[in-house]
């Protein structure tokens, strides 16, 4: 499914969102307080927006997607001396050592793990006692007015509008908000995380509820 849109898909995250997804990428840096020189993982990276939006932020980074096809579009957006280090990989069974990173993040990807849990168990592993892993999903306005004028949008327009423009035939963009809808947000999320081994899990709400940020800290381990 993912395969299928790759060509357009960052097209069509600028037009869908009005170019928003941009900022939120950079809340997400922001948010996860990336320091220079530090060893970052971008999960789920698709075409590599937040991976590419970290190294902006001066950390060394590798970007980690189940699909290749995405990842072929990621590498072109940096020179090649200068360019993330790329891997093919399952987010629920990284390819890598324990406390391999300082941070590990995931945007938008998360709700498209089998299992959301194991997989920031798995972001937990590889991240340093102390590191912090970092989660940017879609989320629901509460606000009742605000609400019903983005879900009409949501659930009506994008996915037709998505579809146009990727020449989408196997649903992604019916998935997208079926998968939102579906997933656990803000509070329920914190208690995923703490339930996933973080420890002072924490949330931002972006732009009305559209969005949210979540960060949770690897906590020392014991032998």
């Amino acid at each position: 499914m993912f395969a299928g849109v790759a060509d357009r898909y960052d097209r069509a995250n600028r037009i869908l969102s009005m170019g928003v997804d941009v900022r939120w990428r950079k809340a997400a840096v922001a948010f996860a307080g990336v320091g220079a020189g530090e060893e970052a993982l971008d999960v789920c990276a698709g075409t590599g927006d937040l991976t590419c939006a970290l190294r902006d932020a001066g950390a060394r980074v590798v970007g980690s997607d189940f699909c290749p096809e995405m990842l072929a579009h990621a590498v072109d957006k940096w020179p090649h001396a200068e360019r993330p280090r790329y891997v093919a990989g399952d987010t629920l069974k990284l390819p890598f050592r324990d406390d391999s990173f300082d941070l590990a993040t995931v945007a938008f990807g998360i709700r498209n793990v089998e299992d959301p849990t194991a997989g920031i168990r798995e972001l937990a592993r590889v991240v340093r006692p102390g590191g912090r892993v970092v989660v940017l999903e879609f989320c629901r306005p509460r606000v009742p007015l605000f609400r019903s004028a983005y879900m009409l949008y949501f659930r009506r327009i994008l996915p037709r509008l998505g579809s146009w423009i990727t020449g989408d035939r196997a649903g992604a963009y019916e998935y997208l908000p079926d998968s939102v809808m579906a997933f656990p947000e803000r509070e329920q999320f914190l208690e995923l995380m703490r339930d996933a081994g973080l420890v002072a899990p924490k949330m931002k709400v972006l732009t009305g509820g559209i969005a949210a940020l979540y960060r949770g800290e690897v906590e020392e381990r014991t032998n």
